[in-house]
This record gives structure tokens, C-alpha cells and sequence, in this order.
């Protein structure tokens, strides 16, 4: 028998979480939210969890109840800009870059069981729960850094399809034309969960499967060499590799981890039944979860690793001319894409399909190019969703399901659209590097808060991350950050002008500031107490130090003990 969903259940668990308490001298005081009515994104109905009579530690009818908010997130891993870090890896370094990939896939996983468990047990999401836990100014400034962070993922996903599209149609439906098609479907296809959420999560996993299937196809065409492919996993070391083949490796950290990720999953958990009074049944869905989150992010490792291989196999090392040579012989009308020189072969999304079409017959190309459509709706999708959760949980908007869609939708594709038509297909697959360094930027803005709301007991009660889980969570968030910096300060040294060098010198200082305040706030959580020092002293935080960050909670705790 499922569980029955009571009334509170239904609504969105907020009288659960926090009772917020107002204090006039609290830096960090939320708002008061608790007479307010809970809204919803597309929660209307919730799925239920079956009941195990057996009580058995594990059961495929509850992990396939479970099964769906994790492979929603995993489309984050396999979206246009992923799809483009993996075939200039494999251009670039070979298979040699195999084990980054895997190891910042494992670091994803990680990262998003605390996105998961923080809507579990709270039933609140990230964007939420900052919105109740940060004073007003640092609120706005982390809702816009995430913003930037959904737009600048939203106009690579936009780009991809269009560029697919254009491939497709054989250049006849220019990019603009495509971005276009592309929003135009995407209200199409947001609307499918008033069908039922299982309907919905239905089409991602068709869309995975395609991904799947046409990956797959380019890798069984190409036939990679296996023994390269498992040295290349099973060994950390990168023979021969020079400044090139470092950036790509962290352009592959920058690209699988994602910071509005950690917003969504944390809101997707929120569509099962999950008594939150009930500690064994939030031990359980943490559990199952989890998972699926293994089984999800295992698919989307194998897809992207079809996409190095292809590259690392057929391309590496190959040279302008070479490329050149094979194209005109195939009487490509692409082959001016690349110029008669010995230069080592670059390439994006746009012509990678060229190249394969070039090597393994036009079946090739537009194979790639359905590919790369489908991750470029399925993440627009996931995008879209990621931008209401934001926006409603930061601002509380309390909209029609259809004009949040819109304002969402209008924000993050404006520019595009822009862009798409002032920029023709061969150029405009260059912005990525400049979107991979603004996504690098607000990693912070989703990391640190996460790592900091898990860690604390009065948020998460008997489920806060235990010294483990902050010591290594602190550890891969630095390790993380340090490693996009460097990405971010060598994209900067190769612009080589004086006043753009300045420019990024003062917003630099701007940025790290608040980069430091939210790291400052999340070592206090971690029980770095001594910290809390100064007018914090007298109101008892650094005896505490989560009431530095949150205002006391009912007496009825989240979970019971």
C-alpha cells in the first residue's frame, strides 16, 4: 500500500522546517515566511513511496518509486557545453584526460548527495533555505550570481540545439531560426508534467536514450582502441602534456560541476512522499536517492566517455590540413571550415559533426547532430526549471505557472537571441570559453551554501554532515574553486589588453570579498567557533555557531530523534 499523503505533507513540509524568530541584532535574519502559504513549480502532485510489509534493507519496487529527480539532474552532466569539453579532450590530450573526467564525475556525485539530503530532510530547497537564512543584501547578491550562472548555462544549452538544428537542416535554418525553434518548444514540452510527473520524467529518460543511442553509434563506427580507453581511466597521469592539455583538464572539472545543479536536485527530491516526521523513512529516502543519483551519473559518464573516445581515436593529433584533405575529398561544402595548414586540428560541437561527417559518411553527421539536439532540449528543460526554483525561492514569487515561464525564459534567452543573430555557426560556438569562465565564477555561490546549511544540526537535525563529510566537503569545494580560478585568471592573462586587465582587477576584489563573507559564514557552521567573534560574542554564537547563521527553531524538531 503507498503511503498516504497527509495535508501537511502535500503543501510542501514548511511547517517542519524552521520557525523563524525575529532579531533585530541576527546579521544573517530571514524573513519571517511562517504564516505564509507554500507555493509550488510543478509539485502539484507527489509521487508515493510504496510501503515494504518485509522491511527488507533494499527493494527495486521503492528504488523505481525513487527513480527520476536524479536523472533530471544528470542531464547537467551531459548538456552542449559537457558534450563540447569531451570531444576538445579527446582532440586535444587523447585519452590521457580520461581519469579527470571520472574523478570530477565521482566529485559531482558527492556534491549532489548533499544537494538531495538538504531537500529531504528539510523540504525546502537551497534556494529557499538561503532565502530564509541570509540577510537582505548578501541574498540579492547570491541570487544574482546564480541568475548569471543560469543564463550563461541557458545560452550554451540554447546554442547547442540551435547549431544541431542548423546541421540538420543542412544550413537552411539559420541560428537564430533555431533558438527560436528551440524556445518555442521548450513551453511545449514544460507543460508535459501536467500530465503526471512520472510522464514528464518519462521524456527525459527518452531523451537520455537517445543520447545514448547516438554516442553510442559514433562509438561503435570509430571503434576506440579499449586498452587506451582503460589506461587512460585506471591511470592518473598525463604523459607529454603541456599548458593546453592542463586547461582542458580544468575546463573538464568546470564543465561536469555545475552550480545551479546543486539548486535543482535540491528541489526535484522534493516531488516523493516523504513523511519528514519519520526518521527512518528520511534515512531511507537519502538512501535511495543516492542510488539513483550512482546509476544516473554512471549513464551520463559512459555517454560522455562515447564522446572522448570518438575524438581521442579518430582525431588526436590530426592537423588542419589533414582534416582538409578528407573533407574535400568528400566533397564537403564544409571544408573551408578548415584552413590548409599543419596547426592542430580545434574543434566545438559545430565541427566535430563536420569532421565525423567527413571521416564516417554524412550518417555521421546527422546522427551527432540529433545527439547533440537532445542534450541541448533536454538541459534547456532542466534549465528552465533550475530558473524558477531560483527565482521563487529567492524572491517568493507567487505567479502564474505560465508568466514565471516567461520571465524565466525571457531573462536567460534575450541574449542569446542577441547573440545568435549577429554571430554566424562558425563563430559563435567560441563563447563557450567566455560562458565556462562566468559558470566557473558562481561555483562558489552554490557550493559554499550548500556545505554550510548541511553542516548545520539546526537545519538538518540528526542528518547533519557528521566530521567527515565536512572536512572532505570543505576540502573538494576548495580544491574546486582553486581549480576554476586558475581557469578563470588564465582566460583573463590570454585577453592581453591593460584595461581589461583592471577591470577584472577591481571585479575581482569585489568578488572574492563576498566569496570570503559566505566562507567566513560556512567555517562557523563547520564549528569553527572562534570565528564568530565580536558582536556575536555577547549573543551566545560562539557557543552555538549555527544560531550565528539561523534564528532558533521550534521545539519540535525536523526529524524525531
Amino acid at each position: 500500500m503507498p503511503r498516504r499523503e497527509s495535508k501537511k505533507d502535500a503543501s510542501g513540509e514548511h511547517g517542519e522546517v524552521v520557525s523563524t524568530i525575529s532579531s533585530s541584532r541576527n546579521p544573517l535574519q530571514p524573513p519571517d515566511t511562517s504564516s505564509e502559504e507554500p507555493f509550488t513549480t510543478y509539485f502539484d502532485n507527489k509521487i508515493p513511496i510504496p510501503e515494504d510489509e518485509t522491511h527488507s534493507c533494499f527493494s527495486f519496487r521503492k528504488l523505481w518509486a525513487f527513480t527520476g529527480p536524479g536523472f533530471l539532474m544528470s542531464i547537467a552532466y551531459l548538456d552542449p557545453g559537457n558534450i563540447e569539453s569531451d570531444l576538445q579532450s579527446g582532440a586535444v590530450a587523447g585519452f590521457k584526460l580520461l581519469w579527470v573526467l571520472m574523478l570530477a564525475t565521482i566529485i559531482g556525485l558527492l556534491l549532489q548527495r548533499l544537494a538531495a539530503r538538504l531537500g529531504v530532510v528539510t523540504g525546502l530547497h537551497l534556494a529557499e533555505v538561503c532565502n530564509r537564512q541570509y540577510q537582505k543584501v548578501p541574498r540579492i547578491i547570491l541570487w544574482l550570481m546564480v541568475e548569471l550562472a543560469i543564463i550563461g548555462s541557458d545560452m550554451q544549452e540554447v546554442i547547442g540545439s540551435a547549431i544541431a538544428i542548423n546541421l540538420l537542416s543542412v544550413g537552411k535554418i539559420p541560428l537564430w531560426g533555431g533558438v527560436l525553434i528551440t524556445i518555442a518548444d521548450t513551453f511545449v514540452f514544460l507543460f508535459l508534467d501536467k500530465y503526471g510527473l512520472r510522464k514528464l520524467e518519462a521524456f527525459f529518460g527518452f531523451l537520455i536514450t537517445i543520447m545514448a543511442l547516438t554516442f553510442g553509434y559514433e562509438y561503435i563506427t570509430v571503434k576506440p582502441s579499449q586498452e587506451k580507453l582503460l589506461k587512460g581511466l585506471f591511470i592518473p597521469y598525463c604523459q607529454n602534456c603541456g599548458t593546453t592539455q592542463l586547461e582542458q583538464a580544468v575546463g573538464i572539472v568546470g564543465a561536469v560541476i555545475m552550480p545551479h545543479n546543486m539548486y535543482l536536485h535540491s528541489a526535484l527530491v522534493k516531488s516523493r512522499q516523504v513523511n519528514r516526521a519519520n526518521k527512518r523513512e528520511v534515512r531511507e529516502a537519502n538512501k535511495y536517492f543516492f542510488i539513483e543519483s550512482c546509476i544516473a551519473l554512471f549513464v551520463s559518464f559512459i555517454i560522455n566517455i562515447f564522446v572522448v573516445t570518438v575524438f581521442a581515436e579518430a582525431f588526436f593529433e590530426k592537423t588542419n590540413a589533414d582534416v582538409n584533405g578528407v573533407c574535400m575529398n568528400a566533397s564537403s561544402p564544409h571544408s573551408s571550415l578548415f584552413p590548409n595548414n599543419n596547426e592542430t586540428l580545434e574543434v566545438d560541437i559545430y565541427k566535430g559533426g563536420v569532421v565525423l561527417g567527413c571521416y564516417f559518411g554524412p550518417a555521421a553527421l546527422y546522427i551527432w547532430a540529433i545527439g547533440i539536439l537532445a542534450a541541448g532540449q533536454s538541459s534547456t528543460m532542466t534549465g528552465t526549471y533550475s530558473g524558477q526554483f531560483v527565482m521563487e525561492g529567492f524572491l517568493n514569487l507567487r505567479w502564474s505557472r505560465f508568466a514565471r515561464v516567461l520571465l524565466t525564459r525571457s531573462i536567460a534567452i534575450t541574449p542569446t537571441l542577441f547573440v545568435a543573430i549577429f554571430q554566424d555557426v562558425e563563430h559563435l560556438t567560441g563563447m563557450n570559453d567566455f560562458l565556462n569562465v562566468l559558470m566557473s565564477l558562481q561555483l562558489p555561490f552554490a557550493l559554499i551554501p550548500i556545505l554550510t546549511f548541511t553542516s548545520l544540526p539546526s537545519v538538518m537535525n540528526d542528518f547533519a554532515n557528521g566530521l567527515f563529510w565536512k572536512i572532505a566537503g570543505g576540502i573538494l569545494i576548495l580544491l574546486i574553486c582553486s581549480i576554476n580560478m586558475y581557469f578563470v585568471v588564465a582566460y583573463v592573462m590570454s585577453l592581453n589588453h591593460v584595461a581589461l586587465y583592471i577591470g577584472a582587477a577591481i571585479l575581482s576584489v569585489i568578488y572574492l570579498s563576498f566569496v570570503v563573507y559566505l566562507g567566513w559564514l560556512c567555517l562557523i557552521a563547520l564549528g569553527v567557533s572562534f570565528l564568530a567573534c565580536g558582536k556575536t560574542r555577547h549573543l551566545g554564537f560562539a557557543a552555538r555557531p549555527e544560531l550565528f547563521l539561523l534564528n532558533n527553531v521550534d521545539a519540535d524538531t525536523l526529524v524525531t530523534r
